[in-house]
């Protein structure tokens, strides 16, 4: 369990390889995702709703914001009255400039979910962030909560790097949270206590007290597409997640809810762009599929979708292959000098956070296996899907002119960032072409397959593993190392090594 914080921030590269301030380009644009959702409240009938971006934009006009920021977490936040205590966002370094919630590009976002073993029923109360020293633009209603009840959180940023402290010793120990493995956090992602929430819900799965809704079938005539669908992940699959806040516009910030919309009708709504938030409110629509809610408490039970119910559906439902976390994530590598080089063990914090199933060896977290799956299994689907999502509107109007351009321009991204053409020796299959503005209009696929990916070779000796016959081992007492040339692995141990004699 990793409670220590904050974390050494190991910032992840550009996703998509295009030009950009940012280190890292989201999948949705804040911004655009926030005009998105103005019109989805506009057509709901929820009434009309002047929304305006003085707070963003004049953020968005500085030279360049600061990226890395912390949230500080509260006392017992898994608890009623932890839920309902806003979270404070301050600057991991201040000397990089102030952070502010209500600045799209470095607002946080908690999501919470109740499990309620008895019923087997799922509720969301999705926690407020505010700026420190700052005050609620209105005050959290403090959810009510089942008796025995398991709570979770889950954590999506905006910008680079996102950090937890808790405001007091305990508090990230009274949560379980996990933000990284030792000082390398995952980046814009972290979650406290689910692990234990995973395994109670899976229990009730296997007892039938929890009833996981079934996928339906898409306009495609295949399974409606999960977070696990090679057509859905990109780069860093599974993070971020749905949650939206009220903005004003002198920087304070409240829960969305109608409520909380009725009182403060100037107010921007400020939104985490997720691969979750992709799925439900654009892919889901086009493809006429529907995604699994529960009651919003901070809403008065409005529907509302969340990152582990969509993780928990996919866990059930989704068909080989299977899209898991790999090695090659920039959210589960870590540093090593100046090098980025993969780890297995933080790989699979990873996963624990979202209910995928641990890898016993590299080869069950292969990036090589990721991308050719990527390739075969979620380009197709791409291709065939064009004629329903070429319509459909586009999640950042900055990136792609559609829907269908901008899955294109993303995957393409995504394929070059997670060092696929290396790894599969393929160039890219996707070519994009651009208006004067940089905004992807057209996208073509090359559909050859990639050549069959070969398992690499690992060495065992003495028990102890050597990952693709590289690096070093101890045999006798002598440290040798090992690497392999044109399929042969070479052994070099100390020559003048005394090896101690037995007695």
């Amino acid at each position: 369990m990793q409670t220590e914080a904050p974390f050494l921030p190991q910032t992840p590269p550009s996703w998509d390889g295009q030009k950009n301030q940012r280190k890292r380009r989201k999948r949705i644009s804040p911004l655009g995702l926030i005009g998105t959702i103005v019109t989805l409240v506009v057509l709901l009938g929820a009434g009309t709703f002047i929304f305006i971006l003085p707070r963003i934009m004049s953020h968005a006009a500085n030279a360049q914001p600061n990226m890395d920021c912390t949230l500080i977490v509260p006392a017992n936040p898994l608890s009623a009255q932890g839920l309902a205590t806003p979270y404070q966002l301050v600057a991991t370094n201040p000397n990089n400039g102030p952070c502010n919630e209500s600045n799209a590009a470095q607002s946080a976002f908690v999501q919470g979910v109740i499990y309620d073993p008895g019923g087997g029923t799922f509720s969301v109360y999705n926690p407020l962030v505010i700026d420190k020293g700052t005050q609620p633009a209105l005050a959290p209603m403090q959810p009510r909560l089942p008796a025995g009840s398991i709570v979770a959180l889950w954590f999506g940023f905006n910008g680079n790097n996102l950090s937890l402290r808790g405001r007091n010793d305990d508090a990230l120990g009274q949560g379980r949270c996990v933000n990284g493995q030792n000082r390398s956090i995952f980046g814009q992602f972290a979650y406290c206590n689910a692990p234990a929430f995973f395994g109670a819900v899976n229990q009730g799965i296997v007892a039938q007290r929890v009833k996981v809704p079934a996928l339906g079938v898409a306009k495609d005539g295949k399974p409606c597409p999960t977070v696990r669908d090679f057509s859905v992940i990109d780069q860093d699959q599974s993070d971020n997640v749905q949650t939206r806040y009220l903005a004003t516009g002198n920087g304070q910030v409240a829960q969305f809810s109608a409520a909380n919309q009725a009182q403060l009708q100037n107010a921007t709504v400020v939104a985490n762009p997720s691969d979750n938030a992709l799925l439900t409110n654009f892919l889901d629509p086009a493809l006429g599929c529907k995604s699994w809610t529960a009651p919003n408490l901070a809403d008065n039970g409005a529907p509302a979708s969340a990152l582990p119910l969509d993780e928990l559906q996919a866990s059930v439902y989704q068909a080989k292959p299977i899209a898991l976390v790999p090695s090659t994530d920039p959210m589960t590598m870590v540093s090593q000098g100046k090098q980025t080089v993969q780890s297995l063990d933080k790989t699979n914090l990873y996963r624990r956070g979202v209910d995928q199933i641990p890898a016993t060896n590299d080869q069950q977290a292969s990036g090589a296996q990721y991308c050719q799956d990527m390739v075969t299994t979620g380009l197709p689907r791409l291709q065939l899907d064009k004629q329903l999502t070429i319509g459909a509107g586009t999640p950042d109007p900055a990136a792609a002119n559609n829907l269908f351009t901008f899955l294109a321009q993303r995957f393409q991204g995504s394929y070059d960032n997670l060092n696929c053409p290396q790894l599969l020796k393929m160039a890219n299959p996707v070519t994009t072409q651009k208006d004067g503005n940089g905004v992807v209009t057209s996208a073509t696929f090359n559909m050859t397959p990639p050549p069959p990916v070969t398992n690499p070779l690992n060495c065992v000796v003495n028990g102890q593993q050597v990952a693709g016959c590289t690096g070093s081992a101890t045999l006798n007492g002598v440290t040798c190392t090992f690497s392999t040339q044109n399929n042969t692995v070479v052994i070099n141990c100390p020559r003048n090594h005394m090896v101690p004699q037995q007695r």
